[in-house]
């Protein structure tokens, strides 16, 4: 026991991803000692450098409203507060409908979602036409559109909040596997990994697509499982069109699609599989690109001949009802739960990293107590998001 490491630290973050990197800079700057332990080799290598860049505060989910808002703030002045580039750039979201069902739902949740102080609006065709000039007209119905959304890089964000957070005093662990919790009287002491023993009285799961076999460590069963998504992005070409538009239509093999171009000039798309695939798979399919281009060229058809670079899958962490687990669990003190993003970690990581941090110093406001109340790990899941 002699080489064993023993170190003691306000909060522990197990994960240095789209929530743990963060959380460490946001808890460091309110003066916390923090230590964030990761099994990969650097920050961001899990689900995080998989995601397509997409933050938007655009839910039927009033705390993932709250905390997307939240988030754009972090991110839009990231830039103006830090030095470092993230690519942001605040290109809108558009949900487009060529069904009256699929119309019916968006126009029915833009009044609700104004209620919440969203700002959105519903574009009938001609309209959504002048926005996105190079969009198939033909059935177009109309869509929504929230010029407050936009876009960014998730491993440059993620290395910069990394930096930010080392500056002001966060300590990062890499190729650091958590091994098992030291729980004293239902009150969590700390964590032992593969080169130590670390004490604290507060540690966080953010684990991504890990948290549910951590969180068995503790006898609990968090109900997150990983399920694949694959992405692709294209050649460059001049910029021509600025939202994220998603298309809700349900086809074979797809929920959904999805799809942006970059400040770089490249179209990066990606879609729900319809079944899901469960399971931490990384490698991509062959049938992926065929099913997906055909719904692109279906979508804006003027991109029928672009070069597509390359393709890649990664993980989203699903729950039941496609909303994230965050907060307390009853029973088990400190030990907090920032589980099961479904793919939206990266765009709300830092609205989580900011409510954690009011959670931990116990200053909670009016809207986090909603967001932890709706986002409960003790939750009923049978309501399930419409714009997950």
């Amino acid at each position: 026991m002699a080489n064993v490491k023993r170190n003691t630290h306000d909060v522990i973050i197990i994960g240095a991803g789209s929530i743990g990197t963060p959380t460490a800079f946001f808890l460091a700057k309110a003066g916390l000692r923090v230590l964030v332990l990761d099994m990969y080799p650097s920050a961001g290598q899990a689900s995080n450098k998989h995601a397509i860049g997409g933050i938007r505060a655009t839910h039927s989910d009033l705390a993932k409203i709250y905390l997307g808002q939240e988030s754009l703030k972090v991110f839009s002045t990231w830039k103006e507060q830090t030095g470092d580039d993230i690519e942001w750039h605040q290109g809108g979201y558009s949900f487009i409908a060529y069904d009256q069902p699929i119309a019916k739902t968006l126009k029915g949740l833009v009044q609700w979602q104004t209620d919440h102080h969203l700002n959105i609006s519903w574009l009938d065709k001609e309209d959504l036409l002048d926005l996105i000039s190079s969009i198939n007209p033909e059935g177009l119905i109309g869509g929504t559109y929230s010029p407050e959304d936009g876009c960014a890089s998730p491993l440059k964000s993620a290395f910069s909040f990394q930096h930010q957070a080392k500056k002001i005093g966060a300590e990062f662990h890499f190729n650091e596997q958590v091994l098992n919790f030291i729980v004293e009287q239902g009150r969590i002491k700390g964590v032992t990994t593969n080169n130590g023993l670390y004490t604290s009285a507060i540690v966080i799961n953010a684990a991504g697509g890990w948290a549910k076999e951590l969180s068995a460590k503790l006898g609990l069963d968090v109900p997150v499982e990983p399920d694949a998504h694959e992405a692709a992005i294209t050649e460059p070409v001049k910029r021509f069109f600025h939202p994220m538009i998603v298309d809700m239509r349900s086809r074979p093999g797809s929920q959904n699609f999805y799809f942006y171009q970059h400040i770089t000039g490249k179209i990066i798309f990606c879609m729900t599989p319809d079944p899901p695939i469960l399971g931490n798979h990384t490698i991509a399919s062959s049938d992926f690109l065929p099913r997906a281009s055909r719904r692109l060229i279906d979508v804006m058809p003027v991109l029928k001949d672009i070069r597509v670079r390359r393709v890649w899958r990664g993980t989203y962490p699903m729950t039941p009802d496609g909303s994230p687990i965050i907060g307390k669990v009853d029973g088990l003190s400190g030990y907090l739960l920032a589980v099961g993003m479904c793919g939206q970690g990266f765009m709300l990581g830092p609205g989580i990293a900011e409510l954690l941090t009011r959670l931990i110093l116990n200053d909670l406001n009016k809207t986090d107590r909603i967001i932890l109340e709706n986002l409960s790990f003790h939750r009923n899941f049978n309501q399930e998001e419409l714009l997950k």
